[in-house]
């Protein structure tokens, strides 16, 4: 096993070791202290080295591999998250009492301030003056807005405006009773008319269309338009009217009855229906067209004091002046169902069951104000009823299935569910009552703080303004404002017990008596659901802050929520020098912990605190001193990143992933979260469809905001910057001196790590939000619509997230910089000025590399202009060719496509090849693909990914190639001899193409050829990589192989063209056995050509294995033949030895032992001998006989074929042709006497006398070696040629003898080769003659023997 050399730890992998110190020196004087310390961590100590070793040892967890921008986005969801769970209003209040408010008496900590007081103008005391019946007052708050109803004339003014202009309605002449702001109903009015100005009379009310306009000054314009609309409500003296803002309808009532009536109205009259009309939804019959008058009147008629609309359920609710509340469910088609009613007793009831006897819960309260609690603020608790004793009561609606009431669910039944008892009474003794539905003891519910209220309002997320009357002869109100005190509900002190009802309050003195109140800002909602929508710290930064405008008989007063960080401020402002300043952020922390600290103390060093200016104007707090408490707050407050030493039983994470990063982490990425919150997950585009079917594209997000946040994170980016030498965890490797063990280095490096990656988050956002901006600058519906489809989907797709922190949000960020920049090569514009602007706003998303890009993208264009035969258009083509070239790496594939189609079109053929192969071997300088190729192209491999792109490069070049094909049909190379210009720049691009030392272009380039159908062009490529390619692709496939040797033979290279078709035919591939002997066939006819150069040795080596071969695959083919007609084979079995026989070349032990001996195929057998050297002479000579019996037999068998000396003399002159009269595979000495056995034994009389002999003469078996063998078979006297049979090889003696005798005087030749061997026979030829010869062949003998004889004279 091989040794390797461990990998280096990362930074906390060895959490035993203790950091070197810098003071050595000094370590000898630490205090014992210390010493006891570290021993007494001893056994934490053993627990991180075994961590440690675990670490060491490679274990790694995947969070390690995390890029920096994921990890930083996922502590901003993660942020987002949490907030999102911000604790919804049922959770807080709960069944049971309460009373906590934390009333402050310091500025600094009020949650609520004053900011500026509007008085009421003169004009509108001069008109007051002039008053003879009455006067009302009121606000439209929402338009900045007053009125004021003198006698029969209505007064509006813009209370914000120092001089505003009065707008009036004063054409009616009956006194006014009540003015109400409504919004119409869809579909009635002209969409100028944004409002109804709903005003009630003695004797109509009338409905006034309202307009808005934004004003120079700031604010609103208000115009009123007469529609002429109006009901008759005589006798009801109407006070009070009410609006549906999702439907429209208008409900109204009077001082003279608790009836509910609508007032309807349409565009035009209808049948039996007037225009405008007024409907009793609560008495029936005649009463309801009849108005009450004064001797109708009961005594003390319960009436209506005020009407509630909860639109997120459709509920209207009713108060009455016998404290009984009623709810009312809106239907369809104008109905109005009353559903609940609450009498007073019935409350006071319920809340008996909460506490027991107090003088705040009695008969002698009354309620004196409801507020609806919509369905997006809270499920169960649908009310506030607020007691003139100042306690508040908060009540559920349920249906009769038991569920909470819906807009399409009416509720059934309605009870209390929690009660709010006033704050402390700190002029008089308190006493305390321990709740039976609470937790918490100390519940003051006899505080008299709040008596009387003389009215109260709640608006969401749970401001609550109660007006007291504590001087009756003063006429004045003194203000009680609260509201929840969101940090501690967010994250309450104690996580184990519930959360409770916490609320900041304080007193105001309004020195004049309130009219009117209403919000002047956008309604409160953190989220649309109730789990979240209180959170006042999540929009801090994101919405407007809350105003409250109060009208009063003085001017209209403005009340503003203090946000937490505005508080922070103020603290930080007033605390009182350095000892009340570290209180105050010691206070922050005990109250709202160190994360919320770290995250407000930064948001007020960049800047985001607010507070009102001693000329009453809200400005930002940028004090030097308040800033620098701030800063130094968050990084001397901002806590230290906690190691978790629960988790180091789990060995697979590394240390580092142990780390809690410090609550300074914690509040940067919560005040990033509060930062982008409105656009992290909005769509960067939203595309809208015109009537015409047009395309509109629009921001999600108003572009004021989106560089709102970008101004924000740029100052949270430069104050990040200033103070990162002083940031625990951004300091750099100067803050490794600070650590004293290992430990602290870990936390440190992880601190390092989550800081760090928010940083990167911040510059990709800002980057992000600049991108946006000069896309919308920008003619965004062009650009969008010129991208893909595909990319278009994925634009409208894309979040904010996902293109600040995801590789395919840049991706498409590039794209539609592209998209720009194309928009604005083809309109002609300066395409550097754009890019350049680009990239200095947005430089991830338009690099240096992007600005040559358009530059040589800019030159292509002008050189499409000039056109291809200009002299001109191929210096454009080659300074674009230039640039491209300095960036090849960063070109995408769409843009190398484009490119190279324009390139192509101006025949810059030379310089497409170019750019095609210099961008792949950019994006493989490792050359990973050629070796993937190399290794045989392993599937699975990563390195395929490499090659294939690299191929995605080539197959421009293949489009190149087959464009230059196109064009020679057009325009021809040559014309009169002389070479054209489209010849030549043809002529440059083959040159590229052939001169390229890309072997994976080369290779790809030949695999094209050939699935193009065009070997014979590989064929005529004359490069080195043609052999490397062919010889590296035919292991896989005979078709290259195929090509390989035929350009061997093309070349002249004989001898590789044989070992090629040697290696062929050995092969695995699926080849018949015909083919098989053809490659031999043609090896062998090749390896036997001779050309200078080759080595004679190598030639004939090579022959000789390809002969060797062949011979086999010869029998095998013999074997395969007679196998097929094999009748002993059965019909399963025949396929399959086909296909074994019918492929790669067998073995000759397998043909012989497997096939050819069992089948009795002796000829084969014999052949196997020879090819096999089998030189055992038994054994052949016995094969030799089974031969011949097999003959035998099979002729004896066959009734209509040949005779059997026939079928034996073919088989052994077949044979014999075969062998080649090989001595050792065909001994005539052995043949010769065996086949005249068998001719005596078995074919006597039968045929010829002589055709064993002329067997062997056909054979051309020498004359003399017949001879000797018949010469010996008469000498030796073997059996069955004795005695008188010895004339059987007389005969066969005197008609070889003949034979050699006629041939050997042929020509100028001696007899029987010489007068030794013609004695010889003219002896043995008279020994002959005194056998037992028929006369015919003693007579030849004679003849013979005297020819001889005179001849040899």
């Amino acid at each position: 096993m091989s040794i390797q050399t461990p990998q280096k730890p990362l930074p906390g992998a060895y959490i035993q070791t203790p950091a070197v110190s810098r003071f050595q020196s000094f370590q000898s004087r630490q205090p014992s202290s210390v010493s006891q310390q570290q021993n007494g961590n001893q056994q934490q100590s053993q627990a991180l080295s075994q961590q440690g070793q675990s670490v060491q040892q490679g274990q790694k967890s995947e969070t390690q591999d995390v890029p920096p921008i994921e990890r930083a986005a996922k502590a901003v969801n993660e942020a987002l998250s949490e907030e999102s769970q911000y604790p919804d209003l049922d959770s807080y209040i709960g069944q049971g009492i309460s009373s906590e408010y934390e009333v402050t008496t310091q500025p600094a900590w009020a949650p609520f301030q004053k900011t500026k007081m509007h008085p009421i103008p003169d004009r509108i005391f001069e008109q007051y003056n002039r008053a003879q019946v009455s006067t009302i007052m009121g606000l439209f708050a929402d338009f900045n807005h007053a009125w004021v109803a003198i006698d029969n004339a209505l007064y509006l003014w813009d209370y914000t405006h120092p001089n505003p202009d009065l707008v009036s309605f004063e054409e009616q002449p009956h006194t006014v009773t009540a003015v109400r702001l409504v919004k119409p109903r869809v579909g009635v009015f002209v969409p100028a008319v944004i409002r109804l100005l709903v005003v009630a009379t003695t004797a109509d009310i009338i409905i006034i269309g309202l307009s808005a306009q934004p004003a120079p000054h700031g604010g609103q314009s208000v115009a009123l338009y007469s529609l002429k609309m109006s009901a008759p409500v005589k006798g009801l003296d109407v006070n009070i009217i009410e609006g549906s803002d999702s439907t429209g309808r208008v409900f109204f009532s009077g001082r003279l009855s608790d009836d509910v009536y609508e007032f309807t109205y349409q565009q035009e009259e209808r049948w039996f229906q007037h225009r405008c009309t007024k409907v009793n939804h609560t008495q029936k019959g005649y009463s309801t067209f009849t108005p009450a008058t004064f001797f109708s009147q009961r005594a003390q008629q319960e009436t209506v004091v005020q009407m509630i609309m909860d639109d997120t359920r459709r509920l209207l609710y009713t108060l009455s002046s016998r404290s009984t509340i009623r709810t009312f469910h809106l239907k369809g088609n104008g109905v109005l169902d009353l559903v609940i009613t609450k009498p007073f007793g019935q409350t006071l009831s319920n809340v008996g069951h909460m506490t027991s006897q107090s003088d705040l819960i009695s008969p002698s309260m009354t309620i004196v104000s409801i507020s609806a609690i919509t369905a997006q603020e809270a499920t169960k608790i649908h009310l506030m009823a607020s007691t003139s004793t100042g306690c508040r009561i908060f009540m559920s609606a349920t249906s009769s299935y038991g569920n909470y009431s819906s807009s399409s669910n009416a509720p059934t039944s309605m009870q209390v569910q929690h009660v709010k008892f006033p704050p402390a009474d700190t002029t008089t003794s308190n006493s305390t009552q321990v709740a039976p539905y609470s937790s918490t003891p100390g519940i003051n519910t006899s505080s008299k703080s709040l008596v009387p209220t003389r009215s109260a309002i709640r608006y969401a997320p749970g401001y609550f303004l109660a007006f007291i009357v504590k001087d009756q002869q003063s006429g004045t109100d003194l203000l009680f404002v609260s509201g929840p005190d969101s940090a501690r509900i967010a994250r309450p002190q104690d996580q184990q017990r519930l959360t409770r009802y916490a609320e900041l309050a304080l007193w105001l003195n309004l020195g004049s008596r309130a009219e009117d109140v209403g919000i002047a800002t956008e309604p409160f909602s953190a989220s649309s659901s109730p789990v979240g929508f209180g959170n006042e710290l999540a929009v801090q930064f994101d919405k407007p802050t809350s105003e409250i405008a109060i009208l009063t008989n003085t001017g209209v007063h403005m009340l503003r929520r203090r946000r937490l960080v505005d508080i922070f401020a103020a603290a930080l402002r007033l605390g009182g020098g350095d000892e009340g300043l570290e209180g105050e952020v010691k206070k922050f922390i005990r109250q709202y912990g160190p994360g919320e600290t770290a995250s407000t103390a930064l948001a007020v060093a960049c800047g985001q605190a607010f507070d009102v200016t001693s000329d009453s104007r809200l400005a930002r707090i940028l004090d030097s001193d308040v800033l620098e408490h701030a800063r130094k707050a968050f990084i001397e407050y901002g806590g230290k990143p906690l190691f978790n030493e629960n988790s180091m039983l789990d060995p697979s994470m590394p240390a580092i992933d142990l780390v809690q990063p410090s609550p300074r982490h914690r509040g940067l990425s919560r005040y990033i979260s509060r930062l982008v919150r409105s656009v992290w997950k909005a769509p960067v585009i939203r595309e809208l469809l015109t009537p015409t079917g047009g395309l509109i594209i629009s921001s999600s997000v108003p572009m004021n905001k989106l560089k709102e946040i970008s101004q924000d994170l740029t100052k949270l980016k430069e104050f990040l910057n200033v103070n990162k030498s002083f940031i625990e965890g951004l300091a750099g490797p100067e803050a490794l001196g600070n650590v004293k063990t290992k430990q602290d280095e870990v936390c440190l490096h992880a601190e390092h790590r989550a800081l760090h990656a928010l940083v990167i988050l911040i510059d990709n956002i800002i980057e992000g939000l600049a991108f946006v901006l000069v896309l919308y600058d920008e003619k965004i519906e062009e650009t969008v619509l010129s991208l893909a489809n595909e990319v278009r989907q994925q634009v409208r797709n894309l979040s904010y997230e996902g293109l600040c922190t995801t590789a395919l949000g840049k991706q498409l960020a590039k794209d539609l910089v592209k998209a720009i920049v194309n928009r604005n090569i083809l309109s002609g514009s300066n395409v550097e000025t754009v890019a350049e602007a680009l990239r200095r706003r947005c430089g991830s998303f338009c690099s240096a590399d992007d600005v040559i890009i358009f530059k040589a993208q800019e030159y292509v264009k002008r050189a499409s202009e000039a056109g291809a035969d200009a002299d001109v258009c191929r210096d454009y083509l080659n300074e674009s060719l230039r640039l491209f070239k300095q960036v090849t790496g960063s070109l995408s594939m769409e843009q190398l496509h484009w490119i190279i189609e324009n390139y192509v079109s101006l025949q810059f053929y030379a310089g497409s090849i170019q750019l095609c192969l210099d961008k792949a071997q950019e994006s493989d300088r490792g050359g990973r693909a050629l070796t993937w190729i190399q290794e045989g192209r392993p599937q699975g491999d990563k390195r395929i990914e490499v090659f294939e792109f690299r191929r995605r490069c080539y197959d421009l070049v293949h489009q190149v190639i087959s464009s230059m094909e196109r064009s020679r049909t057009e325009s021809p190379d040559m014309v009169d001899g002389h070479l054209t210009l489209a010849g030549r720049r043809r002529e440059e691009a083959a040159d590229e193409i052939d001169t390229s030392d890309d072997e994976v272009f080369q290779t790809d380039l030949y695999d094209w050829y050939l699935q193009e159908n065009r070997s014979d062009r590989l064929l005529e490529v004359e490069s080195p990589y043609v052999i490397t390619y062919l010889e590296r692709r035919s292991s896989d496939d005979i078709a290259h192989a195929d090509l390989l040797w035929k350009y061997y033979l093309q070349n002249e290279r004989y001898q590789d063209a044989a070992m090629v078709q040697l290696a062929l035919a050995k092969s695995q591939f699926v080849l018949s056995l015909d083919q098989r002997i053809s490659y031999l066939g043609n090896a062998k006819t090749n390896a036997s050509t001779t050309r200078p150069g080759i080595v004679r040795s190598s030639r004939t080596e090579v022959l000789r294995e390809v002969s060797d071969l062949l011979d086999v695959a010869n029998i095998q083919s013999d074997l395969l033949q007679r196998l097929k007609g094999e009748s002993r084979i059965t019909a399963d079995r025949r396929p399959q030895v086909i296909e074994e026989l019918n492929g790669q070349i067998l073995p000759l032990t397998v043909l012989f032992n497997t096939y050819c001996e069992p089948a009795f195929y002796f000829d084969l057998c014999i052949l196997i001998y020879e090819a096999a050297d089998h030189r055992v002479a038994s054994d052949i000579k016995a094969t030799w006989q089974n031969l011949l019996e097999d003959a035998h037999t099979q002729a004896e068998l066959t009734s209509q074929g040949p005779q059997p000396y026939e079928m034996v003399a073919d088989t052994v002159r077949a044979l014999g042709n075969r062998l080649g009269l090989s001595e050792t595979m065909f001994p005539v000495a052995d043949l010769l006497p065996m086949l005249k056995r068998y001719a005596f034994n078995y074919q006597s009389q039968v045929g010829p006398e002589t055709w064993v002999v002329d067997i062997f003469t056909d054979l051309q078996v020498p004359y003399e070696s017949i001879y000797a063998v018949l010469e010996n078979m008469f000498y030796n006297d073997e059996a069955p040629f004795q005695r008188r049979n010895r004339r059987f090889i007389g005969n066969d003696i005197v008609y070889i003898a003949k034979a050699w005798f006629q041939d050997s005087i042929r020509g100028s030749g001696t007899i029987f080769g010489g007068e030794d061997n013609a004695m010889a026979v003219s002896e043995m030829l008279h020994t002959v003659m005194q056998t037992d010869l028929d006369e015919r062949r003693l007579e030849e003998c004679q003849n013979l023997r005297m020819r001889i004889e005179n001849m040899l004279r």
